[in-house]
């Protein structure tokens, strides 16, 4: 077996830098550190990670537990926390709720019980409820894409969603929309509604509660059969703010069924910039979520933790999202 002293003669090094290399930590230069990886994979050194834990007191492992890994939001966040605590030695131990909260309540019982060294959770659909349980657990703790009101007590890296539907609303308003219709998870996504409306209030535009239409899950199913109630109104609206890419992709399938067309009957926009957005027909406009920067701010904002023996403060960190403009958003007809 390869030893960690086979791989410090190898990199002429000390064993206690490639310990420190083989931790992530930031206290060696780049030089040695590629000197040091270049010797790991000439010799296939693996690190005995039971060892090292007795060793250190720590096991290299972070608990990380989202509501689903089949949405493409949550799957990318899932793929950057983990490259990132690749970069600094450390493994991804998953838990996902399934939108259950029972479920999400063994679910944290079962990633604490596991020695792990500190605990992400995504979203708050789930473990709204659980927030005691969360901070009880002994390990760091934060939270990330967090759509509610965080708890003042655990550090949360978020979208600013209320920008989200404002830079929605905004944009449609922009176009000269004056009717518009919502069809949103509700009260999930009460903030992205709230921000749409303040951007047409602006405009000296009310977005009635006859033009909102809650859907219970956020998928495009569900934004078909919402699309198809909203059309059987009175007033069809001009344009359509859906909470999310999947249930727009909805939106835009019913429209087509019904002989509508985007934008030149009705406008669309979603939320998120999922790919099918850019290759639905039309190709969606919608407001991206930095996916990717969320992950990366919560996943180090956790090892800078782990590193201090501290639990990080609890501070919210707003994420700014932004307006992608592609064809299923234009101008209302002029009929």
């Amino acid at each position: 077996m390869v030893t960690m002293n086979d791989v410090a003669r190898r990199a002429g090094v000390t064993k206690q830098t490639v310990s420190n290399v083989v931790r992530g930590r930031d206290v060696v230069s780049p030089e040695t550190r590629a000197r040091v990886e270049a010797a790991i994979a000439e010799l296939g050194y693996r690190p005995n990670l039971v060892a090292r834990g007795l060793a250190t007191g720590t096991t290299m492992i972070v608990g990380f537990i989202v509501p689903t890994v089949a949405h493409p939001f949550y799957s990318v966040v899932v793929e950057e926390v983990e490259s990132v605590l690749e970069e600094h030695g450390y493994h991804l131990l998953l838990a996902t709720t399934r939108g259950e909260g029972e479920r999400a309540r063994r679910q944290l019982a079962a990633v604490s019980s596991r020695s792990v060294d500190a605990v992400l959770v995504a979203g708050d659909r789930d473990l709204g409820e659980h927030v005691s349980q969360l901070e009880k657990l002994g390990v760091p703790v934060a939270l990330c894409a967090w759509e509610t009101n965080p708890p003042g007590t655990l550090p949360v890296v978020t979208v600013d969603y209320e920008r989200v539907g404002h830079l929605a609303g905004r944009h449609l308003r922009d176009l000269g929309h004056r009717r518009a219709a919502v069809i949103a998870q509700l009260p999930s996504h009460q903030f992205r509604v709230a921000g749409l409306r303040r951007a047409f209030a602006e405009g000296g535009v009310d977005v009635p509660e006859g033009g909102l239409y809650t859907v219970s899950e956020p998928t495009a199913e569900a934004g078909y059969d919402a699309a198809l109630t909203m059309l059987a109104a009175r007033d069809r609206p001009t344009c359509v703010f859906a909470s999310t890419d999947a249930i727009a992709l909805g939106v835009l399938e019913a429209l087509r069924h019904q002989g509508l067309r985007v934008p030149d009957d009705i406008s669309v926009v979603g939320v998120d910039d999922i790919p099918q957005a850019a290759y639905a027909h039309p190709p969606l406009t919608t407001i991206a979520l930095p996916k990717r920067r969320i992950a990366r701010e919560a996943t180090e904002l956790l090892l800078r933790s782990i590193r201090g023996g501290i639990q990080p403060p609890a501070d919210v960190s707003l994420l700014s999202p932004e307006l992608v403009v592609r064809t299923s958003s234009g101008p209302p007809s002029a009929s």
